[in-house]
């Protein structure tokens, strides 16, 4: 910043071409002046900029856009892989749509024309059609020959895609196999025929599941028939990762997640994706105050019993989400299925028995010293009991039964899950209640 303040633009630029591209584009993020910004974009060579701009958030993409020429966009778009293309676009309003697309060639149009045809979260939108690929009947000289041929203009070429005459996919060969195999030998007789594909409308989160499954770097995409039309690299899986994290700790704290960072998305929005929820939440808590002035007559022949309350609900939530949350997890990381629900009760099932009678031990005791009162501490040692046991199976069954709907599971989180505990344990502990006191 001090060279460009200065005007020293050759030794910046110098500067800026040892630098790594996504430290560039956080560089440029700072800026807070627009002019600024795009004057020091614009002193990028053309393959820097094409990879800074890939890093930038898209906000800062249409300020760059709106800021530089038709014939340096042209340059830009020219230099960016097509799946960065796609993914600017999709995010970008008509009229800037409308200028990038007017400023590729005809080809490219096509190309991100059919990738903007695949629902947004499929594989299909995810894959990049710039990808290495080589003929069975090859020889690995003629395939050596391609790779250096066109290797500049690939995303990635450490994998090989290896087809016949009618694009239908063969298999994989690494470009190691490649390089170490004999000139005369022939592709088809060195590659690997079982093959893990995506095809283009597989979900994403299951595209994700397969790279970490199988410890790929790329997965090849194919259509019903079979015919190699992309493949999805890992730096797009690690956003789908990011993205689907995301999605699940919004659904967790009971609402949705926002289409953009927290400081970019307006207030509207953040209301409009927190209320609903917040709404339902507040009328299912409104069950626990109806359940308090049912058993009001209770509480006045014996006014100690409010004081435990607000204990008895929180540890009811707080073990009802160490269930949920480890369940969740399970299921989202495959480990458990809707198939296995009997073995997780019955697992949590003696969990909360061992946890809910080593806490209602210590309840007693604790309640008793203070307010000597034997049968209140039994009365709330055993409601404790129980609300520990039933908050246990209810956190881990619940997110079962959102899998079998085809719901997802972080749905029932937190939120949920602590406010439907809270009228089970307010149900129990004034029945266990009366009956011990006789109130």
């Amino acid at each position: 910043m001090e060279l460009i303040l200065e005007k020293k633009y050759v030794q910046a630029r110098r500067l800026m071409e040892e630098m790594n591209e996504v430290d560039l584009a956080e560089f440029l993020e700072e800026i807070d002046d627009n002019a600024s910004m795009v004057l020091i974009f614009r002193l990028l060579p053309k393959e820097l900029a094409a990879d800074v701009f890939a890093y930038l958030e898209h906000d800062f993409q249409q300020k760059i856009v709106e800021g530089i020429t038709d014939r340096e966009l042209a340059g830009i778009m020219d230099e960016l892989f097509l799946d960065d293309t796609v993914d600017f676009i999709e995010e970008m309003p008509a009229s800037i749509v409308k200028r990038v697309l007017k400023n590729t060639d005809k080809e490219t149009r096509q190309q991100i024309n059919q990738l903007l045809m695949y629902p947004e979260d499929s594989a299909g939108s995810l894959m990049t059609t710039e990808f290495m690929q080589v003929d069975d009947e090859w020889t690995v000289a003629r395939a050596i020959r391609e790779i250096r041929r066109q290797s500049e203009d690939k995303e990635s070429i450490s994998v090989l895609y290896v087809t016949d005459r009618t694009r239908r996919l063969e298999g994989v060969i690494s470009l190691r196999e490649v390089l170490v195999a004999n000139d005369e030998d022939i592709i088809r007789d060195l590659m690997t025929t079982d093959v893990i594909c995506a095809t283009t409308y597989q979900d994403q989160a299951e595209v994700a599941e397969d790279f970490k499954k199988y410890d790929m770097i790329s997965l090849p995409v194919v259509d019903n028939e079979k015919r190699l039309v992309g493949i999805i690299t890992i730096d797009d899986i690690v956003d789908v990762i990011e993205e689907e994290t995301t999605e699940d700790i919004h659904r967790m704290a009971a609402m949705q997640a926002p289409d953009d960072t927290y400081l970019l998305t307006s207030p509207f929005s953040i209301v409009k994706k927190r209320f609903m929820w917040l709404i339902i939440l507040m009328i299912l808590s409104i069950l626990t105050g109806l359940i308090i002035a049912y058993y009001e007559d209770a509480l006045s022949a014996n006014v100690l019993l409010a004081t435990f309350i607000p204990m008895l609900m929180s540890t009811g939530g707080n073990s009802g989400n160490q269930a949920s949350v480890s369940l969740i997890r399970s299921i989202t990381l495959g480990e458990v299925e809707f198939s296995d629900i009997g073995r997780v009760i019955w697992k949590e099932f003696r969990v909360s028995l061992m946890v809910g009678v080593a806490m209602a031990i210590v309840c007693f005791g604790m309640v008793s010293l203070i307010y000597r009162q034997v049968l209140v501490s039994a009365a709330v040692a055993i409601t404790l009991f129980v609300v520990v046991v039933a908050a246990k199976l209810v956190g881990s069954a619940l997110p079962m039964v959102a899998t079998k709907l085809r719901l997802d599971p972080a749905l029932m989180a937190s939120p949920l899950i602590t406010t439907i505990i809270d009228i089970i344990a307010l149900f129990i502990y004034f029945n266990v209640a009366t009956r011990i006191l006789g109130v």
